[in-house]
């Protein structure tokens, strides 16, 4: 069985969400067991008993607006976003998976799971959908503002290793992100990591993609600094929530238009539902010595029966010790 914590006290809707996003993982997913980690009598009121979900107290959440994530997980080790990680540390469990606060995350992960020895910098990359109906990893989308070019190919090990494993891509092309597709283009960081990829055995390199095209890449994987990565995230999700809102309000002009917005209503549903990033699963924290998954803040049930989805499935294909693998190999051979 794969064993997955779930912070079920991290995040906007907790702890409700999270206790139906794992009733219905544990009822589609046949090789799993959960413990949840939250107030008892808190997670009772939701909770239906299931023999493959388990509930331990804890003590506690680390606030969403928390100004020293470091200490506020050194200081709360009872929290339910401490207590899980730690168990994977102990490996009483496989993965995590919160919603919890996400700078509190990746600090309570490094400390409580531990950095992958090769890995020099660890990076957060979410999955998002595009316009051809597939996905693709974009990293780092937060987890290092500044970085060097030799870390971002340790990342882009790991993408290409989770984008073969995970999403069944061959062999997933990897594209910087910069201001223009010509070599030679951008910042002295993009310029090196562009040199590196282009003649890294490991990385099938596609070359410099532009912003324009982050909802139809090019490419399985998006990389860059965790600063610009951010922003393209956070552009793509604005971006959608602003053109629905526009759309919905141009079909209610004229009596013409609410009737396509009456005839219509179910594919703006579907719009909504295809541009959301809860579809696929939350962001694997990449480098660590466990499976952590950060499900987004605001994830309703499915989205959090997604991540655990995602989480069991990155724990079923050992991604972590192929991404070892690789990483160990390219260091014997330099």
């Amino acid at each position: 069985m794969i064993k997955i914590a779930v912070d079920a006290m991290g995040g906007d809707h907790a702890p409700v969400e999270q206790i139906l996003g794992a009733m219905k993982a544990v009822e589609t997913i046949d090789d799993i067991e959960i413990t949840l980690y939250g107030d008892k009598a808190s997670i009772e009121k939701t909770l239906k008993p299931h023999d493959r979900i388990k509930i331990v107290q804890s003590e506690g959440t680390i606030d969403m607006g928390e100004k020293d994530p470091i200490r506020a997980i050194r200081s709360n080790r009872k929290s339910s976003m401490a207590m899980a990680l730690s168990s994977v540390r102990k490996a009483d469990n496989d993965a995590v998976v919160s919603s919890g606060a996400t700078q509190a995350l990746i600090a309570g992960a490094h400390i409580l799971v531990g950095r992958m020895k090769q890995m020099k910098r660890t990076a957060i990359a979410p999955v998002l959908p595009t316009a051809s109906h597939k996905p693709f990893i974009l990293l780092d989308s937060g987890a290092n503002l500044e970085i060097k070019a030799e870390y971002m190919v340790q990342q882009a090990y790991f993408a290409s290793i989770y984008a073969k494993e995970v999403l069944g891509v061959e062999s997933p092309k990897v594209g910087l992100i910069n201001i223009g597709t010509e070599e030679g283009k951008g910042r002295d960081l993009d310029n090196e990591a562009f040199q590196l990829f282009k003649s890294n055995k490991h990385i099938n390199f596609y070359g410099n993609v532009e912003p324009k095209e982050v909802l139809d890449p090019p490419c399985d994987i998006l990389i860059s600094d965790g600063f610009t990565a951010n922003i393209v995230m956070k552009t793509i999700e604005g971006t959608a929530k602003g053109m629905g809102k526009m759309l919905k309000e141009e079909l209610k002009r004229g009596i013409l238009g609410k009737i396509g917005l009456l005839l219509s209503a179910k594919n703006l549903v579907r719009f909504k539902k295809r541009m959301s990033p809860e579809e696929i699963g939350g962001a694997m924290i990449y480098g660590l010595k466990g499976v952590v998954i950060k499900a987004q803040g605001s994830s309703k049930a499915d989205g959090f029966y997604n991540a655990i989805r995602q989480a069991a499935h990155v724990v079923r294909q050992d991604v972590i010790d192929k991404v070892t693998q690789v990483i160990e190999s390219e260091a014997e051979n330099e």
